[in-house]
């Protein structure tokens, strides 16, 4: 799908209109926690709109024609890849229109509104919205930007690998959770290239396995049903391009539960001040679960991947 090169010229492109964020030594820990080794925290949360999302939209922004960029912006999201395409039409001046599920969480909207968006609620998953956006793109005229099925999307994703590799250069094992694979598939691929030892561990919810039912498939396939209530990690099915790259470059996909990752979002909270959606706490979640096999001299570094209030209101 996406090469290292593609990655490196993506970083170059959008650096300017992105943060390299902090990582974090999740040190002082107790037992119970579930970090007994050497565990780094990512904080891409602080990533401009709130979260990695950023970088592929900026990404993809940067190599539309004028014409493209003019014509407004459109897409789907759970949340966090919407607010990205809100945040990256307001760089550079033209409409955004977001379609978003049921199931999105209200400070989301509320900050899509912020960023001047239009907003559209439209189904109870984000297939649905998905659907709705691509009809609304055909007959407006305005610029689809699809939150995972695009390589130059992924190859921005992909720039928070580099980052990754830059801060940590000895680390052994990276946890990136899962919603369509976009996330996971840039910065397997940008990882894997620099450092091909280093384990890439996805995290997926119990409600919507979509990796993970691939994987053991052996193909693409399409969930039945999707139970999560975690809108920015619902996806029913991915696409042939991500499912072969994470089967060529992920080590391992992992499921936690909601409330594993609510409760994983009150501990960054309690602990750290970090604020964190569902989805950003999602790597700490299969951490303190102890649902992974780690060496205890294991350099880990969780991705802390989207910002929200899921702990602290």
């Amino acid at each position: 799908m996406i090469t290292i090169s593609d990655v490196a010229a993506a970083r170059e492109r959008i650096a300017p209109f992105i943060r390299h964020t902090p990582v974090l030594p999740a040190t002082q820990m107790r037992d119970s926690d579930g970090l007994d080794g050497r565990v780094s925290l990512k904080l891409e949360l602080l990533q401009a709109a709130g979260s990695f999302k950023a970088r592929g939209a900026m990404n993809r922004l940067k190599t539309l024609s004028q014409d493209q960029v003019q014509r407004g912006l459109v897409t789907a999201s759970g949340g966090n890849h919407g607010l990205a395409i809100a945040r990256t039409a307001h760089v550079a001046g033209v409409p955004a229109t977001i379609f978003l599920p049921s199931n999105v969480v209200a400070d989301k909207i509320a900050k899509l509104k912020g960023w001047g968006a239009a907003v559209e609620i439209i189904g109870s998953v984000w297939d649905e919205a998905n659907e709705a956006a691509l009809a609304f793109a055909a007959r407006s005229g305005a610029t689809y930007v699809h939150p995972f099925s695009d390589p130059i999307v992924v190859a921005g994703q992909g720039t928070l690998g580099l980052e990754i590799l830059d801060d940590l250069p000895d680390v052994d094992v990276i946890l990136v959770a899962i919603g369509g694979g976009g996330l996971i598939s840039g910065v397997a691929t940008a990882a894997k290239a620099l450092r091909p030892e280093v384990r890439i561990i996805g995290i997926e919810p119990v409600g919507s396995p979509t990796l993970q039912a691939c994987l053991r498939a052996d193909q693409v396939v399409t969930l039945d049903t999707i139970t999560t209530r975690v809108a920015t990690m619902s996806c029913r099915r991915t696409d042939e391009p991500i499912f072969e790259t994470v089967r060529r470059n992920v080590d391992e996909i992992v499921l936690v539960s909601d409330e594993e990752m609510h409760e994983a979002a009150r501990w960054l909270w309690f602990e750290f001040g970090i604020a964190a959606d569902l989805s950003g706490a999602a790597s700490v979640a299969a951490l303190r679960t102890r649902r992974l096999s780690l060496s205890p001299a294991a350099h880990v570094c969780a991705i802390i991947c989207g910002a929200g209030t899921d702990a602290v209101a």
